[in-house]
């Protein structure tokens, strides 16, 4: 199976928004909140929510923090009103750019992403101006860095367990599942033995687009300008980087 790889972007900016801003637990917090809002507040029966719990912990983040986020998520602690929000628009180039926003405050944060936008001559539309350019899927990355693992192997559990597509990098492998059946192959990979690296239902281009070289460059700095902005909480596109 092949496909286009999402997991060569991801490794170019790996960790970069977390390691600027210098906050971290904010970030894990309400990504947590956020998985639990959506999924329930048992990691055992919430995929998302054991995977962001997991990246917290990995980072040290305290457990009372890591409770907290869940209780305020299930209304077992009063605390901010966030509210989620997805703006869509064209970056540079017209390359298609979907956010994903956490706030408790919507107005500051409209004002700030449409200037991130107009600074990096790019432009917000309406919801559904891009959306339809993304396929909503599952996405599960397992990486392969010491050769250890075997394809054919990984492939036929992947199947199995109810998986679409795979594609195989030089040190990952990615998976590719419906949304429904996102839960039932990370469970079935971690029961086979597998370490899942990131897992998430996410949204995937249809096609990619490859702008100047200078609409890259502010493509890049919208990108940065937006994971700098401590309510983002995932940014999808259709770039195709060139380097």
């Amino acid at each position: 199976m092949a496909g286009h790889s999402k997991w060569k972007n991801i490794q170019k900016r790996k960790n970069a928004q977390d390691a600027k801003k210098g906050k971290v637990f904010m970030h894990h917090a309400k990504e947590i909140y956020t998985a639990a809002k959506q999924g329930g507040g048992d990691p055992e029966m919430n995929a998302s929510l054991r995977m962001a719990v997991d990246k917290a912990k990995s980072d040290n983040m305290p457990n009372e923090n890591i409770e907290r986020a869940i209780k305020k998520a299930t209304g077992a602690l009063d605390g901010a009103n966030f509210e989620e929000i997805t703006y869509e628009g064209y970056g540079p180039g017209g390359v298609a750019v979907i956010v994903n926003i956490l706030t408790d405050n919507k107005n500051r944060t409209a004002s700030e992403i449409r200037h991130a936008f107009k600074k990096n001559n790019g432009n917000l539309g309406e919801n559904g101006s891009v959306s339809f350019m993304f396929d909503r899927k599952g996405y599960v990355v397992i990486t392969n860095e010491d050769g250890t693992i075997d394809e054919d192997e990984l492939t036929l559990e992947a199947i199995e367990a109810g998986a679409d597509d795979i594609i195989t990098e030089e040190d990952a492998y990615e998976i590719m599942t419906a949304p429904e059946n996102f839960k039932d192959v990370c469970e079935h990979l971690r029961e086979s033995g597998y370490q899942l690296e990131s897992s998430e239902i996410t949204f995937i281009p249809q096609t990619y687009s490859s702008p100047s070289e200078d609409d890259e460059k502010n493509m890049l700095h919208l990108i940065e300008m937006l994971e700098e902005n401590e309510d983002v909480q995932d940014i999808h596109h259709n770039l195709e980087e060139s380097v």
